[in-house]
């Protein structure tokens, strides 16, 4: 395609973004995931902006990133050069264009929840957790907080229906004849503007690479762009706005070379992968963390045998379901993590690489000291083991009880140490103590009557009786 014929395909759609710009007040939002669909749609704008006078520029637009804090690193350290430089071009040249980067909230985060928590990691096709806490809620709540202050906003999305048939389909479905907007259909007040939904993926690259440089707006190379792509079938992972029930038609990112380094989504993770074989050889150690998770993830001495609300299930075939990641196993995890984290920041002689940062750590272990470890040590002290240094807030970790305390509570309560001899199991009373010490300050005494009143309701405790109570009914 000639530089005339690209100018021909985008005129069109760079004089209704004008005219779209021009019409309101409304801010706009722009989706910027760092693939080419996104890229193109900021790069239309910025054309757009430059071919307007300075006083017409008057509306705010805000190009959005999402940073799940588990992006592959060569990804998002492409996405974060590639925010900067649009930022400081924007400003340059006054188009009234800012970039921001939203973030899950640290108790929202992949490991808070997989470690700290112990959720399940996401697993097809339906237990699909991570996008609606890592991606959707973080933009969410930016576009909200934009909504708040000036009461509707318009969201420019980088969707195309050559992508998918599912994704036309999607589109297709919102569209309304004769009208450039669609209203969201989750956030009151926010609008969706699709500017390349017809475009191919031909014409996204000929957009891109228009000139022999291949130079972006903002003056980076949209080269390198093509170079990501061009050894992977792979795509972007979108910049979600979805409704929760609409997460089933959601790309899975881990088969793209724009996702989640972590994904468990699918069983091999094209993404790492083809950039290991393009000779980025440094990135072997995630792969292997994330294989090494996905295969543990259903190990029977990873897994509790009841959720966290004290609830047990049987399945089809008569065995016992799964809850959460166990406490240990949540252990083991973070101390594997620690130790790739460690490993990559060898090989890239960098000692500030994170793969998980402080205050995730500091997060965890707050939940954990509710989730049974009695000790407080037990993050403090596997932080210690890996790296040989204490956590700023090591000094102030001191067991609930001493030591000796601690190892008689588990010989006395333990039914394991005498399974012939029925005992008060070392779980409840470690739940009643966290229940009475978290309690110890308040005055109101019912409230405390009301967490042991229902410690000691659930399910699991009573299982058997239960079971017995029902067969005795059937006879």
């Amino acid at each position: 395609m000639s530089k005339h014929d690209v100018y021909a395909l985008v005129q069109p759609i760079l004089d209704e973004m004008e005219m779209l710009y021009l019409h309101d007040s409304r801010p706009w939002i722009v989706g910027f995931s760092g693939g080419k669909d996104s890229s193109t749609v900021c790069q239309l704008v910025f054309w757009m902006l430059e071919r307007l006078p300075e006083s017409q520029r008057s509306k705010p637009v805000y190009v959005v990133s999402s940073d799940t804090l588990v992006e592959n690193p060569i990804i998002i350290d492409y996405l974060n050069e590639i925010s900067h430089h649009m930022g400081v071009s924007a400003k340059q040249k006054k188009l009234n264009l800012t970039t921001h980067i939203v973030k899950p909230r640290v108790e929202d985060t992949f490991w808070s929840l997989v470690i700290g928590l112990g959720y399940p990691t996401p697993e097809p096709p339906g237990f699909r957790w991570c996008t609606d806490r890592l991606k959707i809620e973080p933009s969410n709540r930016f576009i909200r907080e934009k909504i708040k202050n000036d009461g509707e906003v318009v969201i420019l999305l980088g969707v195309r229906k050559s992508e998918s048939v599912a994704r036309a389909q999607r589109i297709e479905k919102r569209e309304i004849d004769g009208k450039i907007l669609n209203r969201h259909e989750v956030i009151d007040g926010a609008y969706v503007y699709n500017p390349i939904t017809e475009l191919s993926t031909d014409e996204i690259w000929n957009i891109l690479l228009l000139s022999d440089e291949g130079q972006s707006p903002w003056g980076t190379d949209n080269r390198y762009l093509y170079s990501l792509y061009k050894s992977s079938d792979g795509g972007e992972c979108p910049f979600t706005l979805a409704a929760k029930e609409e997460l089933k038609d959601v790309p899975t990112c881990g088969n793209s070379r724009f996702g989640c380094w972590s994904c468990t989504m699918v069983k091999e993770d094209k993404s790492l992968k083809g950039f290991i074989e393009s000779g980025e050889t440094w990135l072997r150690p995630l792969h292997e963390f994330r294989s090494w998770l996905l295969s543990n993830r259903n190990n029977h001495d990873f897994r509790d045998s009841k959720r966290r609300n004290g609830t047990i299930y049987k399945r089809s075939d008569g065995s016992f379901g799964y809850g959460p990641f166990t406490l240990e196993a949540r252990r083991i995890i973070l101390e594997k993590l620690l130790i790739t984290e460690k490993t990559l920041r060898h090989s890239l002689q960098d000692d500030s690489y994170e793969l998980i940062t402080l205050e995730e750590l500091k997060k965890i272990d707050e939940i954990w000291d509710n989730e049974g470890d009695l000790t407080r040590r037990l993050l403090v002290d596997t932080y210690f083991e890996v790296y040989g240094v204490r956590l700023p807030w090591d000094h102030y970790k001191k067991p609930l009880f001493e030591e000796r305390v601690l190892n008689l509570m588990e010989a006395t309560f333990d039914s394991s140490l005498d399974p012939d001899e029925k005992k008060v199991p070392y779980e409840l009373v470690k739940k009643l103590v966290l229940s009475v010490n978290r309690n110890k300050h308040y005055t109101h005494r019912p409230a405390i009557k009301q967490n042991f009143d229902r410690i000691l309701n659930e399910t699991w405790l009573h299982y058997e009786e239960m079971m017995e109570g029902l067969r005795n009914e059937d006879q």
